[in-house]
């Protein structure tokens, strides 16, 4: 992607008002914020021929006002007076893209983020490096996206705790959803409960492949004895988006139930993620 020209001159017009160089110091080298690539330089307007001197000169288009400001306080104002209801998915991340990008008309860098991956969660679960390959979007605010999903997963993690795991079980599919769905190579979860089946730890175990993660009964077993665990959750995902569980996943699930019984561990499910939903091995009927 070809990054627009760092302008360094000694002013810059932002969206407030004239900022000196010092408050918009631009950075140098490949970690460049590209949040300012986008800041507007004031042009000098020629004085119209046959202008008197005394005549005041055209004001510049940057200190008029870009025509994206107002299309942002109307979004504003929607948003105050009748919350997400009265938006578009493309207009939620307009918002959110507001204050990461605050000098570039960010609708279309919204819609290009909604046409690659799909989903406000499919962009927020997409990897900071795929974010970057759309155009508008770099190294810092991919970095802000996966901020801002970090958040969500840890106000979902958040209802988990201090609180019965298996009657909070919405609770824990929109967690594990939120954490997983979106990862393009599969990972191996635990959650570790204690007598009272709340939640002790939550844990990756493992990172594999597309297709496949590594997973050792005996290490499993051995992780919930040193956190005093009685009971445990298995989560893993499917990059493909299928739930379906595969012949490994369902021999892999019984070795364990079989290795923690003898030690009072007890497995309560098996849940495989997916970006199409989720499929229980308990409720298959598979353990």
């Amino acid at each position: 992607m070809v990054k627009p020209t760092l302008f360094n001159g000694p002013d810059r017009v932002g969206d407030s008002g004239l900022f000196s160089g010092a408050d918009l110091q631009a950075p140098e080298g490949p970690e460049a914020d590209e949040r300012l690539f986008f800041a507007e330089r004031p042009t000098k307007t020629p004085r119209p021929s046959g202008a008197s001197q005394g005549e005041p000169s055209p004001k510049p288009a940057a200190q008029a006002g870009a025509h994206y400001h107002g299309h942002r306080d109307r979004l504003r104002a929607r948003f105050k007076e009748s919350g997400d209801s009265a938006l578009a998915d493309y207009e939620i991340l307009e918002l959110l893209l507001f204050r990461l990008i605050p000098r570039r008309d960010t609708k279309p860098v919204a819609k290009a983020l909604l046409a690659r991956f799909g989903s406000l969660a499919g962009v927020l679960g997409a990897p900071a490096n795929l974010l970057q390959e759309v155009n508008g979007i770099g190294e810092t605010v991919a970095l802000d996206l996966k901020l801002v999903a970090n958040i969500a997963q840890r106000m979902l993690k958040s209802e988990l705790r201090e609180k019965h795991v298996l009657s909070s079980w919405s609770s824990v599919i929109d967690y594990c959803h939120a954490a997983m769905a979106y990862e393009t190579t599969e990972q191996f979860r635990i959650l570790f409960l204690d007598k009272r089946n709340t939640l002790i730890a939550d844990e990756v175990q493992g990172r594999g492949t597309v297709d496949h993660t590594p997973v050792y009964p005996r290490e499993v077993v051995k992780r919930a004895l040193e956190l005093s665990a009685t009971a445990i959750i298995l989560v893993h995902n499917h990059p493909s988006g299928d739930p379906t569980p595969s012949r490994a996943d369902i021999d892999m699930t019984r070795t364990i139930v079989e290795t923690a019984k003898p030690l009072g561990i007890t497995v309560h499910d098996h849940i495989i993620i997916g970006k199409e939903g989720h499929a229980s091995l308990r409720g298959l009927k598979l353990i």
